[in-house]
């Protein structure tokens, strides 16, 4: 996924790989697992289904499926996911002097980007990379990424704050839909509710729960569309698997 696709191993002198080796190099299954895969119709190339064995793609161009699910290509883009703590501003550089994203990607060599931003004040999940046309596309409200918030706010939360957030509140700049929302736990003067939107206006989250009367105290990202934080620490990276990439590049129509 992040190899440049000279330095793919297996490639012709036109730069071409036999199918099932490519799925097999990619970590897809053993190579005659994949040749089954094929004969039985499960891969698809550039919207083909292809079952003749010995068929050659170029690994960095063809749009290759495995039963539904999008391989990425292979390219020298990198595709990193970071659990950003509170208090780092979400640019590569800050003229304040203030922690930025920088911080945590010195050691790599890549020009890295963001995708989107996250407020100073909200930890959580964070995307970078090298490809500038995959973070324009997804950051672009046109897209309608799913963002997973965890927040914790004053005051007891119930299934009426749920239905009010799935009703729709309208705030100065215009109404806010919530995908999706659920309360997490709650006690008589504190509680802890998930939301699902895809929207990225400037503090939405904050803004939507002070709006119902539940101020925000503490606030998470979780997950952007299929990328889930999961157990990655504050501060740290990881690279997105295949198949989150795979399903974010249809996303964002690449």
């Amino acid at each position: 996924m992040s190899e440049a696709p000279g330095a793919f191993p297996g490639l012709d002198d036109d730069g071409l790989i036999r199918l099932q080796k490519l799925l097999a190099t990619s970590g897809v299954a053993s190579r005659r697992k994949c040749e089954e895969l094929m004969l039985a119709g499960e891969v698809e190339v550039d919207g083909e289904i292809v079952t003749r064995l010995g068929t050659k793609v170029d690994p960095a161009t063809a749009v290759i499926r495995v039963s539904g699910q999008r391989l990425p290509p292979i390219s020298a883009h990198v595709y990193l996911v970071l659990n950003k703590p509170r208090g780092v501003v979400s640019t590569m550089a800050d003229p304040e002097g203030r922690p930025t994203l920088t911080d945590y990607v010195a050691d790599r060599p890549e020009r890295l980007f963001h995708v989107g931003r996250l407020d100073t004040d909200t930890d959580g999940l964070i995307m970078l990379t090298n490809d500038g046309d995959f973070a324009q596309r997804l950051a672009h409200p046109s897209y309608e990424m799913e963002k997973t918030y965890v927040a914790e706010v004053e005051g007891a939360v119930d299934k009426g704050t749920v239905r009010t957030l799935l009703d729709g509140v309208t705030l100065e700049d215009g109404p806010v839909e919530v995908r999706r929302a659920r309360v997490i736990s709650t006690t008589s003067n504190r509680g802890i509710v998930e939301l699902v939107i895809h929207e990225g206006r400037n503090r939405i989250v904050r803004r939507l729960l002070a709006e119902i009367g539940h101020p925000v105290t503490h606030l998470t990202r979780t997950a952007i569309g299929p990328v889930q934080i999961g157990r990655l620490k504050k501060g740290s990276l990881r690279e997105l698997t295949p198949d989150e990439v795979g399903s974010l590049l249809d996303t964002a129509g690449l």
